[in-house]
């Protein structure tokens, strides 16, 4: 199962159902509205699919009520809280740990392999580079941010790294 069939299960298993809906304008990809996700019908891409998918899920997890108007700070949030939660259920620190071990040397490989867009995966990087600062370790492996991505193997003193 892809990665847009695993969300569209987990739409299905909490009673959300996923349509395609045109939504008046291209910049709108897609929304969500009292147990429905709306996608847009000018979203062609599978991966974009998948991004806008994991988004929408994010604020039946997160958000209550109208957020429509982004100018208020307390919507502004909501907005933020569904974007993180569409990230780590789509890349994650696993999921930047699981490119590296599968060879992946670039962002474009590693957005095919997690099957998102890379505009997505690079949002994601900048927001857990937001959130963990300099690094952060998870399992047997660091992830570096800063200066760029580089994730590094530590066991027995040999280090392995992804850039």
């Amino acid at each position: 199962m892809n990665k847009l069939e695993t969300l569209e299960q987990k739409a299905y298993d909490q009673n959300v159902k996923v349509h395609d809906y045109y939504l008046g304008e291209e910049s709108l990809a897609g929304l969500y509205i009292n147990g429905h996700v709306a996608i847009n019908t000018s979203v062609k891409s599978l991966r974009k699919r998948t991004c806008v998918i994991a988004e929408e899920l994010g604020h039946h997890c997160t958000s209550s009520g109208n957020i429509l108007d982004q100018n208020d700070v307390r919507t502004q949030k909501q907005e933020y809280k569904a974007r993180v939660w569409g990230y780590n259920e789509s890349i994650g620190l696993i999921g930047i740990v699981e490119a590296f071990n599968h060879g992946c040397q670039n962002l474009y490989e590693m957005a095919e392999y997690l099957d998102v867009t890379e505009e997505f995966l690079n949002d994601a990087l900048n927001t857990y580079r937001d959130k963990y600062g300099i690094c952060v370790t998870i399992d047997n492996y660091t992830i570096y941010f800063i200066p760029c991505l580089t994730v590094l193997k530590n066991c027995n003193s040999k280090r392995e790294i992804f850039t």
